[in-house]
């Protein structure tokens, strides 16, 4: 399916509200499975310090580098055409749990307060071996919500475990969300164009942050950030745990599609630039932005960095950021938090949230709202904890249509109103 534009924002109607229906999870059982060695109230991170000089705003440059379209071209003659969003939706085959059928284990995974409204479990046996990364939604990819006439749920993960040659493969799950109720998803294996476009390798990283804005899908990871086209899933032909060109056609590690990169960025400069692990969407900015954060240990010797980059609004680069006549791509602006060993993160509205993952196995996290004028966090009811937030999610995506917040801790999907979250601020 090629993009189709930018839509003008439609008022909400019947579809958002069936879309938003229903009684909220009966979830808060998690409430009860805080430790008490969490009932201390953590640290304030207090106010943002805007990063404006010279020096600090040179750190967040990317360099963009594109794959040769003769290189994609040739790809794409050798596999056969490419498909669209939508005929992988109809092959799916796999189905998430409704969050009645989670074990208790899975639900200890997620948020105390506030309670998430939407929960859903991944088969154990299909990602064995696996592990849950970024999420992003078919609302970040427009602004009404849909691509075509679908509702999309992306999920990724990164192999852990099995064979050597399998272990940090990256895979993304397209979940079928039209009705979620019954959400189902098929496998799409990332991969990366090699021998001029002859021969395809798999992605192989964890993928921390993934943003699916207008065409592009945006993927970080450990060696940079990854941009792959949404008109350019190809189809594997060979059902193999192999991946590339194999005999009898092209395979893609057992799933049925593979996604070939078509551009990358990396940071330019020294060890002190900074890199985006963690992405999400902003559309509450003009342009749409990029929002980013690092990641920097607990013990680390300096503060964690957010800022933004611009996307693109001319019209041969859609899902791209703005880039200067070097190529560059330069922060809008930037930030430094006091708030340590953050993952996800959030933009909208001036407004930062970051979520920061538990200290030990089985507590849960803290989850900051911070601004230029301070920082707050949702407690735990009357024990007085900020450590309300889900075990280890490390993404956070934004629904504009719906207002709900997306997100993933270990085997569970999850998703909550950002309303929800701004109540529960203390």
């Amino acid at each position: 399916m090629t993009h189709r534009g930018r839509h003008r924002r439609r008022r909400r109607g019947k579809a958002v509200r069936a879309f938003l229906a229903g009684t909220a999870l009966a979830l808060t059982a998690a409430a009860t499975m805080i430790s008490a060695s969490q009932a201390t109230v953590g640290s304030n991170p207090g106010a943002l310090k805007s990063l404006s000089s010279a020096t600090e705003s040179d750190a967040f440059g990317l360099r963009e580098h594109t794959v040769p379209e003769r290189a994609l071209d040739r790809l794409a003659s050798a596999m056969g055409r490419p498909a669209g969003v939508g005929a992988v939706l109809d092959s799916a085959d796999h189905k998430l749990r409704a969050a009645a059928d989670c074990t208790a284990g899975e639900r200890e995974a997620l948020p105390v307060e506030p309670v998430a409204t939407r929960a859903y479990c991944w088969d154990t046996a299909d990602t064995r071996a696996w592990r849950a990364g970024a999420v992003t939604t078919s609302g970040d990819a427009d602004d009404d919500g849909l691509w075509g006439a679908n509702r999309v749920i992306l999920s990724a993960w990164t192999n852990t475990g099995g064979a050597t040659a399998d272990r940090g493969l990256a895979k993304v799950a397209f979940v079928d969300a039209n009705d979620l109720e019954r959400p189902t998803y098929s496998w799409v294996l990332l991969a990366v164009p090699v021998d001029d476009g002859r021969d395809y390798r798999g992605l192989v990283s964890q993928v921390s942050g993934m943003v699916w804005y207008q065409d592009k899908l945006l993927v970080t990871t450990a060696d940079g950030l990854y941009v792959y086209d949404m008109s350019r899933i190809q189809r594997a032909t060979v059902d193999s745990a192999q991946v590339g060109r194999v005999q009898g056609g092209w395979a893609a590690h057992g799933a049925r599609w593979v996604l070939p990169a078509v551009a990358s960025y990396a940071p330019v400069g020294d060890a002190a630039a900074a890199h985006p692990d963690y992405i999400s969407l902003d559309r509450s900015t003009a342009p749409d932005s990029l929002a980013a954060s690092e990641w920097v240990s607990v013990d680390g010797d300096r503060h964690v960095r957010l800022w933004r980059y611009d996307f693109s609004s001319s019209p041969d680069r859609s899902g791209l950021l703005a880039t200067d006549t070097a190529g560059q791509a330069r922060a809008a602006e930037a930030y430094e938090t006091k708030a340590d060993g953050v993952g996800a993160v959030l933009s909208y509205r001036s407004t930062w949230y970051l979520g920061r993952a538990a200290d030990a196995q089985g507590g849960h996290g803290t989850l900051w709202r911070q601004d230029a004028n301070g920082a707050k966090a949702p407690r735990c009811g009357s024990d007085e904890s900020q450590h309300c937030w889900s075990t280890e999610a490390e993404s956070l995506s934004y629904w504009e249509e719906t207002g709900e917040v997306w997100s993933q801790s270990g085997r569970v999907l999850f998703a909550l109103p950002l309303a929800s979250i701004d109540r529960s601020l203390a």
